[in-house]
């Protein structure tokens, strides 16, 4: 049975600035470069079940995800660099910032208030 903390370790070279900038393509004389939000977590154990005392054996197990969350895209053309963002996600991570810092602003008029 393959260890597997070796090839979490062995894979885990492929993560962060690799996973979060996407290879440069070009297109009609323009380079663009995408640009990501990369999270990723692992886990692992091993459980002995003769401590337990309810039945004879071991157990293993490990897993792990991750998620991508695209930002932009970097542009390179003759004027020169520029990000340009992800409308989409930009939307996601903004209406929840608005909608605390709303929550936030309106307690503290009420607070004021008083």
């Amino acid at each position: 049975m393959p260890n597997i903390a070796l090839e979490l370790g062995r894979n885990a070279a492929s993560l962060g600035v690799k996973s979060a900038y996407g290879e440069t393509q070009e297109v009609d004389g323009a380079q663009f470069t995408p640009v990501a939000l990369t999270l990723s977590g692992f886990g692992g154990g091993d459980f002995d079940a003769k401590n337990v005392g309810s039945a004879d054996g071991d157990a293993s197990g490990g897993g792990g995800g991750g998620i991508a969350i695209p930002l932009g895209v970097y542009v390179r053309r003759e004027e020169g660099l520029r990000f340009e963002p992800n409308i989409v996600s930009l939307l996601a991570v903004a209406i929840p910032f608005v909608w605390v810092a709303g929550r936030a602003l309106s307690r503290i008029i009420r607070a004021l208030k008083k």
